[in-house]
């Protein structure tokens, strides 16, 4: 892959699909051992997460079920440091364990409502999954249990995350050149 310009940024390869799939994998196979005796409810927090659910999804193999979340915190290539919900959990999830699906922690802002929510809702216990974490800016005191890439505080796009809607559909992800 080369340079990519989308608006008025250019990107650089960063991370090839093939250690993308490889993350997936090692996500899904603590997931699976760890959550062995549960079903689990996921949720994916959209829109950035989508292809990381899609393909986790693909790779649990206890029973399960997963759901849907909209949030949204960044304008352009920066945090608003406010996180708005656009598309609520609306299922009844009391006594549920449920893994939440991100794209990306960072600031830890959209984790941060997403837990007070699900605590709100009474769920038996949570944990969090997340493609890429970038542990030098994140100050919040959740546990991230599941990772998939550790990156330094750097823009990306691709595999899900976007700058300013555009790039999502890149099957690597690209920081900016």
């Amino acid at each position: 892959m080369s340079i990519v310009t989308l608006k008025d940024k250019q990107f650089k390869p960063y991370i090839k699909s093939e250690q993308i799939e490889a993350a997936v994998k090692k996500v899904a196979q603590q997931i699976n051992a760890d959550l062995k005796n549960e079903m689990p409810l996921f949720v994916a927090v959209l829109n950035g997460s989508f292809m990381f659910a899609a393909d986790l999804m693909k790779q649990i193999e206890i029973p399960c079920e997963i759901s849907f979340v909209k949030m949204a915190s960044y304008h352009g290539t920066e945090s608003t440091g406010k996180v708005n919900e656009l598309i609520g959990l609306n299922q009844n999830i009391e006594g549920r364990t449920v893994v939440v699906i991100e794209d990306i922690v960072d600031t830890g802002n959209t984790i941060e409502k997403l837990t007070s929510m699900l605590k709100d809702k009474k769920v038996k216990s949570f944990k969090i999954a997340t493609a890429l974490f970038k542990p030098s800016v994140y100050k919040k005191d959740i546990k991230i249990d599941y990772v998939g890439i550790e990156i330094p505080n750097d823009f990306v796009v691709g595999y899900g995350l976007d700058y300013d809607g555009l790039g999502r559909n890149l099957k690597d992800i690209l920081v900016i050149a």
